[in-house]
């Protein structure tokens, strides 16, 4: 029951909107009007109104209107000069009789000769007389303007029978306000259907002449009407100077003939009365219009009191009209469309649903039948269509509004669209501007060669220039995309090989397009893979070393540890022998401490997870007094330290404590890696560029490896055999430092020579 419930309140809202539709678009037309209010009844008495006074009140009189004639002297030299110069007339009446007279002396004909002669200088004479005497052209003019008098009067005499027959069924009592005569046509008292009155401020304006007269000559209607003149090319006979073909000039000067000709056309007014009564109009065969136009009023009346009691119960049932639940697969169906399939389809029936409007508006508006039960079932169909089409929209358009409820779900939707992903397509081509160039030059050059060959073969004509545009433009276009996609496809070959694995050949560039700087970034790209791969082997090679490093460095202490324990742990021990296990434990202990120690830091700086105390710090007295308080152990090691320090203090924001850890390992990985009886030099200076440079030099007692960078690894040592004390975490632990601060630290190997660099900015 639900269901039929929404369903009759949408068919309501169907119906209310086509009510809506009706009233918007014609009901001007039917609200308080008769049919004498109507556009058609409107014309019929303009068109009365206007040939009323030409063929009725004001029917002018042939000798009045020649009396009236004129003829200026721009009619007499358009007359004289009209088909050509005398010249020219003159040459074209010998080329007309030429040929004739030449034939009659060919076939012996003497007197057709002589006829043809006098003929040809008769016109001559004629031409000659027309450029020599205005009187004589004057007086042929007056001819022609008086024999399209005498017919024009013929013409309107025919036409003013057919006006009093077609407009019989109007009465008119009408006074001229010049001359006070009346006018009586027709009894205005009666039971009238249609009155108006016209009065000295308002009178009935009327012509003696006719524009619409269709019965005369086109020449006729100009000279009495208005002054024009032909165009074009045109060929004229003339019963004096034979043929004529000239091109003249024409140009519409006027169009009312009361303002080009106020002698001949003259305007009148009067004050009157013109009505109808109902029986004369519809005896006249005017009945079906008026019976169409009182049928569609109570059809209209009954389609918008109808769609207003419709609009109640739709507004009553609005609810279940959103919440209507039929056709709910196909309404799954369409949601798994994208957005705008979805949105083209409720527009389409939009337009479809609009459209059946019409298809239902046309037969009630325009089309009466006399058989009603034809005009009901044709009038259902159309109800029953409009209907259907209507209730596919509506539901269609609910299903829609379910979709996109939300501005999420609007969003969601539209980025999911095909417009969307088309304009995202369309920016992805501007992203090179010189790639969206040459696509849009080639894409035009083919529009435009297709178009143009397509446009000339169906007009017909052979396509040169469409040839030549095509040779200039689109045979040059058609090259360079047939090199370009050559080109693309090679790289799209390399790069095939690149993902297979294949890094050793490069992408060939050439040129300098966009597919030339794509070809040379793959090969940046190569390098970087290369590269990647050969980082990722080292890492997982140190890797390794780390591990075994570590686990090395670990059990050594530790079995000293176990081993030494386990000896205590004998009863047979001398006290001696107790003394020196113990301190042997000590000093294995203090060194798995201290390595596992440093293991931690390390860690915590590398994460940085560890917290800076930075203030401004004497860089000078830092550095002398770190490598002071190993001065004897240089000296034990028989190691000659040369210290070099600037004469004034350098100052840097930096943690002293991390700092004199920094300056201490190095001193340490000296002591421990430094050749006995060589030199250490250790140096501190300030650059021009405000930064200050610690640097550490000696002679190493190991052989080093040519990639000194791998000592800044956990663990790692310059004496392989580890033989060595320390936790090999001294570099690792001064490169976390020096990272934690902004700072450079590098290491620099050339044979023995072991030099390191550490480089901040000063204050």
């Amino acid at each position: 029951m639900k269901k039929w419930k929404s369903l009759l309140a949408l068919i309501c809202l169907i119906w209310f909107i086509f009510g809506v539709f009706l009233f918007a678009n014609i009901g001007y037309k039917y609200i308080g009007k008769s049919y004498f209010d109507t556009d058609d009844f409107g014309f019929n008495l303009e068109q009365f109104e206007e040939e009323l006074g030409p063929y009725v009140l004001n029917v002018p009189k042939a000798d009045e209107l020649k009396k009236k004639l004129t003829v200026s002297q721009e009619e007499i030299e358009e007359h004289r000069n009209r088909y050509g110069s005398f010249g020219n007339q003159v040459e074209n009446i010998r080329q007309q009789y030429e040929a004739q007279i030449q034939e009659a002396i060919a076939n012996k004909a003497d007197e057709l000769k002589a006829k043809l002669e006098a003929e040809r200088d008769d016109k001559i004479k004629d031409i000659t007389k027309n450029f020599e005497d205005d009187e004589y052209v004057k007086t042929k003019v007056m001819k022609e303007k008086e024999a399209v008098i005498d017919e024009y009067i013929a013409a309107a005499r025919r036409e003013a029978k057919n006006f009093k027959k077609s407009f019989n069924y109007f009465s008119y009592e009408l006074v001229n306000t010049e001359n006070g005569k009346k006018y009586v046509s027709g009894d205005v008292s009666e039971d009238l259907a249609y009155k108006v009155e016209y009065t000295a401020q308002k009178p009935l304006r009327t012509w003696n002449i006719s524009e619409g007269l269709n019965g005369i000559s086109h020449q006729a209607y100009v000279y009495i009407n208005t002054d024009r003149e032909f165009t074009d090319e045109h060929t004229y006979v003339d019963e004096d100077r034979g043929m004529f073909t000239d091109s003249i000039k024409t140009e519409e000067v006027a169009t009312s003939p009361y303002e080009e000709n106020p002698t001949i056309a003259q305007e009148y007014t009067y004050t009157g009365t013109i009505a109808i009564t109902k029986s004369s109009f519809l005896s006249m065969g005017n009945e079906e219009d008026y019976n169409k136009f009182k049928r569609n009023q109570y059809v209209y009346s009954f389609i918008w009191l109808t769609s207003l009691v419709a609009a109640f119960i739709a507004w009553r049932w609005r609810k279940s009209i959103i919440t209507i639940s039929i056709w709910g697969d196909f309404e799954a169906k369409l949601k798994k469309l994208r957005f705008d399939w979805q949105v083209t389809s409720v527009f389409l029936t939009g337009i479809v649903y609009w459209l059946s409007f019409y298809l239902l508006f046309e037969p009630i508006e325009y089309q009466y039948h006399s058989n009603y039960v034809e005009f009901i079932a044709q009038f259902l169909t159309s109800m029953v269509v409009m209907s259907i089409l209507g209730i596919a929209f509506f539901i269609q358009a609910i299903w829609l509004y379910r979709r996109i409820n939300t501005l999420d779900e609007l969003g969601r939707n539209l980025r999911e669209s095909y417009l969307w992903h088309l304009g995202d397509s369309i920016a992805d081509l501007f992203l090179n501007r010189s790639i969206a160039l040459h696509s849009i030059v080639v894409v035009a050059a083919a529009f435009f060669g297709g178009g143009s060959f397509v446009a000339s073969m169906v007009n017909g004509g052979f396509p040169v220039l469409v040839f030549g545009v095509c040779g200039i433009v689109g045979v040059p276009a058609f090259v360079v995309f047939l090199s370009r996609m050559g080109y693309l496809n090679r790289i799209m070959k390399d790069t095939e090989d690149m993902a297979e694995g294949r890094l050793n050949r490069d992408v060939k560039v050439k040129g300098k397009s966009p597919l030339a700087k794509h070809a040379e970034n793959l090969n940046h790209l190569r390098e970087g893979v290369r590269t990647s791969m050969h980082e990722q082997a080292k890492s997982e090679r140190l890797k390794t070393e780390l591990i075994t490093n570590v686990s090395h460095d670990l059990r050594t202490p530790l079995t000293s540890i176990i081993t030494y324990t386990d000896l205590l742990k004998k009863p047979d021990l001398t006290e001696e022998e107790r003394k020196q296990y113990i301190h042997i434990l000590d000093k294995k202990s203090d060194r798995l401490k201290v390595l596992i120690e440093d293991l931690f830091e390390v860690s915590k700086m590398a994460s940085g997870n560890i917290e800076l105390h930075r203030s401004r710090v004497d860089l000078t007295q830092l550095v002398q007094q770190a490598v002071g308080e190993h001065e004897e152990d240089l000296a034990k090691q028989r190691l000659d330290l040369r210290m070099t320090m600037p004469p004034e203090s350098i100052y840097a924001y930096v943690d002293g404590q991390k700092w004199w850890r920094l300056i201490d390992n190095l001193i340490v990985n000296v002591l421990k890696y430094a050749l006995e009886g060589t030199r250490v030099y250790v140096t501190l200076k300030r650059h021009a560029n405000g930064e200050a440079e610690f640097t550490v030099k000696n002679v190493a007692k190991y052989e080093i490896s040519e990639n000194a960078d791998e000592l800044f690894e956990r663990f790692k040592r310059a004496d392989a055999s580890r033989h060595t004390e320390g936790s090999g975490l001294g570099l690792a632990i001064a490169q976390s430092i020096v990272d934690l601060h902004g700072a450079r630290m590098s290491i620099e190997v050339d044979g023995d020579l072991f030099k390191v660099i550490v480089t901040i900015p000063t204050v």
